[in-house]
């Protein structure tokens, strides 16, 4: 897979941190109806996920099965690549809720959970050690991330044994997913596509081990045919939109989202074009961002505009509404440029020169 086929992947993660703003912000909107496409929003975790899986893979599964990945190197990479925003918006969060307080504002007092807060700093609330789901809690999935990265020698390792057999990747995936979310759901009462704090850490397992036989499906040519791509995509974009309209399971359309990242990774012409384009995958560049901001935001935004137009229930007008929704990108646009991005750039720059001292060779 070389660059300009990835380009299509990082704009889906726009879509993906979108889908999810939508989810959190609806229930701020006056009115009495949610769509099912709305509604189903908290997927677009399950869609990160899967698509970090393909990733991954793509990146590390060559080096891993020839002996070659370095698990040190490739953990600061990916602390590297989502502490530094997770540690800005915990800090964001902790200080707006605390002048919220003395404002005046109504904040969930979870918000500012002390016993949470060693969990959070160590990005491992989502794997049962946060009493309470305080700070930026969105962050949970960076948490389950967190817990997929420390376990990725276990899934290279599958995905290496099962690189000539992606048609058997594939259908222990969906098994996997099946069996999972019903077993799941069953023992403790709610779907694991709803955990976060509580078995957060759980949640990402069979998305990701998705993802990996997706990337097994696609670096067997799968979809190298342009027209195969493009049917791919669209059937699958088609079985997303209708599966979540009409509120149908979840691990229907999780099966779903792997086809639409084997579509998208092999499409080529008009359409690769378009979802290629520089402003498509700057907004997929700046998506993480979209996702840790959106809470923070409407902490400060919803709070406030509520404040200045006298509505108590934080029901606000659509022409507000949208608003406060079309400032999210905005804002993450700042935070990639002052945090996310130099941070990531300075924590990479650390580890290359350790690497140079270790490699100069001591003066006899």
């Amino acid at each position: 897979m070389t660059a300009e086929h990835l380009k299509p992947l990082t704009s889906l993660r726009f879509l993906a941190a979108l889908w999810v703003v939508l989810f959190h912000y609806w229930p701020k909107l006056a009115v009495d109806f949610t769509p099912g496409l709305v509604a189903k929003g908290y997927l677009g975790v399950e869609l990160f996920f899967v698509l970090s899986g393909f990733i991954l893979c793509h990146v590390y599964l060559e080096a891993a099965g020839e002996g070659r990945f370095k698990y040190g190197g490739f953990l600061w990479a990916r602390l590297a690549r989502v502490y530094p925003l997770h540690l800005a918006t915990l800090l964001g969060v902790g200080a707006l809720a605390g002048a919220a307080t003395l404002a005046g504002f109504g904040v969930d007092a979870n918000v500012l959970s002390w016993d949470s807060l060693p969990a959070n700093l160590l990005m491992v609330h989502a794997w049962g050690f946060a009493p309470q789901a305080g700070w930026n809690h969105p962050s949970w999935s960076i948490s389950a991330e967190w817990f997929a990265y420390l376990c990725f020698p276990a899934f290279a390792w599958a995905a290496w044994r099962l690189r000539t057999r992606p048609q058997l990747a594939m259908a222990a995936a969906w098994a996997l997913i099946a069996l999972l979310y019903a077993g799941f759901e069953r023992l403790a009462g709610f779907p694991l596509t709803q955990a976060t704090i509580a078995w957060g850490a759980l949640r990402i397992v069979p998305c990701f081990a998705y993802g990996c036989a997706v990337y097994l499906a696609w670096r067997a040519g799968a979809t190298s045919r342009p027209a195969t791509a493009t049917l791919v995509s669209a059937a699958a974009l088609i079985g997303v939109v209708t599966c979540a309209a009409l509120q149908m399971a979840d691990a229907l359309i999780v099966a779903w989202f792997g086809m639409l990242i084997l579509g998208l990774a092999g499409l080529k012409g008009a359409a690769g074009r378009v979802l290629s384009a520089k402003p498509f995958v700057y907004l997929g560049e700046v998506s993480y961002s979209v996702y840790m901001v959106c809470v923070p935001w409407k902490l400060l935004a919803v709070n406030g505009a509520a404040r200045l137009l006298g509505v108590t229930d934080e029901h606000l007008p659509l022409p507000v509404w949208l608003a406060v929704v079309a400032a999210i990108p905005l804002i993450a646009m700042i935070s990639y440029h002052l945090v996310e991005k130099p941070a990531r750039a300075a924590m990479r720059a650390f580890a290359d020169r350790r690497r140079g001292e270790a490699e100069v060779p001591a003066l006899a």
